[in-house]
Order: C-alpha cells, then sequence, then structure tokens
C-alpha cells in the first residue's frame, strides 16, 4: 500500500488490539489537525493517546521540516492501524489443560498533509 505525500510518522509494536484502536481512527481521519487533536484529547480511550502521540509527531515533523506551514493549514491525510506480531501465552484452564491468550500489537501510521485551496473558493 502507497503512502500519501506529506509527513509521517509511526509508532510500532503497541501494545492495544487493532480492533480496539480502529474506530477512534476512524473518527479524526480526514480531518483538520487542530481538530483532530481536539477530538483526541476529549476522548477516553487508550487508542486516542497512542493516535494523539503519533499524530503530534506527524505534525511536529510537517512543522520542523517546512517553515512556512502552521497547524491550521494541516489535515490528516492518511491514518493507518495495522496489525503488529502477536504475543502466545498460555492460560491455565482445569484438569491440566490450557488456552492460548495472544496478545495483539498495533503499528499506528498517520501522514499529515497541506491543505489546498480548491479552484472557486
Amino acid at each position: 500500500m502507497e503512502t500519501k505525500k506529506g509527513y509521517k510518522a509511526v509508532a510500532k509494536y503497541l501494545m492495544v488490539s487493532p480492533s480496539k484502536v480502529r474506530p477512534v481512527a476512524d473518527l479524526v481521519r480526514g480531518k483538520g489537525y487542530v481538530e483532530a487533536v481536539a477530538i483526541l484529547e476529549a476522548m477516553p480511550q487508550k487508542g486516542s493517546e497512542l493516535i494523539l502521540k503519533v499524530l503530534k509527531s506527524a505534525g511536529a515533523n510537517a512543522l520542523n521540516q517546512n517553515s512556512r506551514l502552521d497547524e491550521d493549514s494541516l489535515y490528516v491525510a492518511e491514518l493507518r492501524v495495522n496489525d503488529g506480531p502477536r504475543l502466545k501465552r498460555v492460560w491455565a484452564r482445569s484438569h491440566g489443560k490450557r488456552d492460548i491468550l495472544l496478545r495483539r500489537m498495533s503499528h499506528i501510521t498517520v501522514v499529515v498533509d497541506e491543505k489546498t485551496a480548491k479552484v472557486g473558493e
């Protein structure tokens, strides 16, 4: 999968299930940078803290690499939550049996880009 042009930040091997992070990511995908930060700061989920950290990192990358940008001109161009590796743990059961617990991990990728003015605006 190709990433869009822009300023990118990645966090890998986060100990949270991707299925718990994806609904949070869906709320901020495509929004303006300032609005996305405000939404994520108000949410109680663990995934919102992780996405917020990566989003702020991508915003800092954009502002440091291009001095003519400001926060208001950025938007979330791409936000992906991918599966990471799984840790296998043993859960003891009755009669000497066991179950396997899968501790899932996530990789979060955020790309922010500059808003372009459309013709007629």
